[in-house]
This record gives structure tokens, C-alpha cells and sequence, in this order.
């Protein structure tokens, strides 16, 4: 029976584990994935395309990003001495962290509700992830975490920087605190920088147990999956080791290439979003049976009491509309869902089957 061949083969961890679920959203205003919802101007996409006219594509990519390495270097502006690495998205980031992890070494943290990732990819790499829950009002609790830290010695604690899926960002001198107490590693993950427009860039050099990590996904560019690691050259050496050979295609890194050169488009789109959050949230918090959490990143959590996230989703759904159910996630989101800031009509959308639901 090939059943009994799996069993056999295949690890523990992985035959428990679910696959990471992604919903069909053809035909659906697509509000449940954190994207950018702005295309590129016209002009600029046939410019990028002729960009793209240079790709020999019978050749490897470089396998270095030298160019790519060197265009964020000044866009980014950088402290001096800051290592990078580049990854198929922050996912593979996060697998390549914790597979460098030795077998004396294998406690991995967070502070919980936060990205799956951290614990899925723990669990199927058979490492102990510890999950310390947030405060009912999704902050940080400092003193459980730091109680988690000196009892458990993390090798790594990952700190998503704001926070996924609850949107808000914590006290930079919690996280400070954490550092210094932390035994091994601390990943300050900033997918939503910029929408934030603040950054613990400058805690490289201050602290050597962190490492820094931003993607290009929420800025505008998720179909590049282009994630960047920073930190000491120490750290990011041997992570890179552990990194797939070309693992970042040619078109890939001409397309970022392209838009670094152009990046005051995407910070425009950037700030659009973020205007537009505010009234996004005022108008979802005045909803009647709706409880709304401010965030600093592109999407807002909330809270339905009748007739509950799952029945909602559904409804949404029925309406054309894909969001986050979160319902069953962890305890602390039950009946939450999660919508993404689309564009004006996208949210005038939303809104308007959500009171249909909500509000007979």
C-alpha cells in the first residue's frame, strides 16, 4: 500500500501538518492577502518591459544580486557594514534561520496572534516553538515574555514589526528589553514598514543578537517574492550557506532592479494607503456589531458578534468579496477577520455588503 511507503518515509511532523491553504479569489475583489491593490502606470510597464528585453534567459541568474545588493544599499539607506540576504520571499527567510539551528538549540519564539509561519515551519522542522499570547487588547505582554525567555532559552524569537494579523506595532522599548534578555537570535520581521514609516534598522548595530527582515510583497511587488535579511556579516554568512543557489530568478531581479530605480511610484501608492486606512477604519468601526482594532500595516482586524466571522466570511463571499476569516486561528481572534486596504471602490465595496450583513 502506498499509504504504508508514506508513512514510513515521510516525518511525523509532516504527515500532522496541514498545508498552507491559499483560496481561489477568480471573479472576487481580493482583499485578503495584504496586497497592493494599484497596478503600475502605463508608461511605466512598458518601460519595465523593454527592461526586461536584456534577460538571458539561457544563462543562470546571479547567483550574488550584486546589482540588487547595491541599488537597496542606497535606497534603503543602509548603516555601514550591513550584510544581506535575499530570499524567495520572507518565507524562505524564516525556513533558512531555522534550519541553521543546531540540535541544542531548537526552542524558537513569538508572541502570539502573529504570522503562521513562525510556528508551522517550526513544527514541521520538529523544533519547540513557544507562543506567548498577547494581552486581550493584542499588546505586548512584556513580563510573560521575558518570564518565556529566561525559562526556555529561545534560540531565535521572531517579532513581526507591526504585528500580523492584529496590525499594531509595540513598544520599541519592549522589544529593546527582549533583546537584551534573549540568549540567542531576535528577528525583527518589518513586512509593513512601509506602512509604518518606522524601523528598528538602527538596532543592527547597536544590538549583534538581531537580524532584520523586509519584503518587497506589501510594498507593491508580491508576485516578485523578494525577501531581504540584514545584519552582521557574521550572522548573514552562515544563514547565506544554507541558501539554494540562484535562488533569486533573472526576471526577478531585473524587475526589482527596475522598480528601485522608480521606487517614489511605489511609496506614492504606499502613502495612499496609508491616507486612505484612516477612513477605512472609521467607517468599519461604525458599523453596528463591529469592533475595530487601529493598525499601522495595510490591513484592518475587527471583531463581529452576530452572526459570527465564519457566517460572515461566507456571506462576503456570496457578494464577491474575499477577506481573512481568522475564526480558529488562535483564541485570542475569535470571530475576527481581517480586510485588506484596497483601493476607494474596493473599499466603498466592502463596506457596503458587510452593513448588508450585519445590519438587516
Amino acid at each position: 500500500m502506498i499509504e504504508d511507503r508514506v508513512s514510513k518515509i515521510i516525518k511525523p511532523a509532516i504527515l500532522a501538518a496541514k498545508a498552507y491553504h491559499v483560496p481561489d479569489s477568480r471573479g472576487l475583489i481580493k482583499l485578503d492577502a495584504m496586497e497592493n491593490p494599484y497596478s503600475w502606470p502605463e508608461e511605466i510597464k512598458v518601460e519595465w518591459s523593454r527592461h526586461l528585453q536584456q534577460a538571458e534567459l539561457n544563462r543562470y541568474p546571479d547567483a550574488s544580486l550584486s546589482e540588487l545588493r547595491s541599488r537597496l544599499t542606497d535606497a534603503l539607506n543602509l548603516p555601514d557594514n550591513t550584510a544581506m540576504m535575499f530570499g524567495n520571499g520572507s518565507d524562505e527567510l524564516i525556513q533558512i534561520i531555522l534550519m541553521a539551528l543546531n540540535k541544542t538549540s531548537n526552542v524558537v519564539m513569538a508572541p502570539e496572534p502573529s504570522f503562521v509561519m513562525y510556528r508551522l515551519l517550526s513544527s514541521m522542522m520538529e523544533l519547540d516553538f513557544v507562543g506567548v499570547p498577547l494581552n486581550k487588547d493584542f499588546s505586548l505582554d512584556l513580563p510573560a515574555m521575558l518570564e518565556s525567555i529566561v525559562k526556555t532559552q529561545p534560540a531565535v524569537i521572531f517579532i513581526a514589526w507591526p504585528n500580523n494579523p492584529t496590525g499594531n506595532a509595540f513598544e520599541q522599548e519592549a522589544l529593546e528589553e527582549i533583546i537584551k534578555v534573549a540568549p540567542g537570535l531576535v528577528v525583527i520581521d518589518e513586512a509593513y514598514h512601509a506602512f509604518a514609516r518606522n524601523s528598528m534598522m538602527s538596532c543592527l548595530h547597536k544590538y549583534p543578537n538581531v537580524l532584520l527582515m523586509r519584503t518587497l510583497s506589501k510594498l507593491g511587488l508580491a508576485g516578485l517574492r523578494l525577501g531581504m535579511l540584514f545584519g552582521a556579516s557574521e550572522w548573514i554568512s552562515e544563514l547565506d550557506k544554507l541558501r539554494l543557489p540562484y535562488n533569486i530568478g533573472t526576471l526577478n531581479q531585473l524587475s526589482a532592479n527596475f522598480i528601485i530605480q522608480n521606487i517614489d511610484l511605489l511609496e506614492q501608492q504606499a502613502q495612499r494607503i496609508r491616507d486612505d486606512r484612516e477612513g477605512f477604519f472609521n467607517s468599519l468601526s461604525e458599523i453596528t456589531g463591529v469592533e475595530a482594532w487601529e493598525s499601522e500595516a495595510n490591513f484592518i482586524l475587527f471583531r463581529v458578534s452576530e452572526p459570527g466571522a465564519n457566517r460572515v466570511h461566507q456571506e462576503l463571499i456570496k457578494q464577491n468579496i474575499l477577506i481573512k476569516n481568522l475564526q480558529g486561528a488562535h483564541p485570542l481572534l475569535e470571530n475576527c477577520l481581517r480586510v485588506t486596504v484596497g483601493t476607494e471602490e474596493e473599499n466603498k465595496a466592502f463596506l457596503s455588503a458587510l452593513k448588508s450583513i450585519l445590519v438587516p
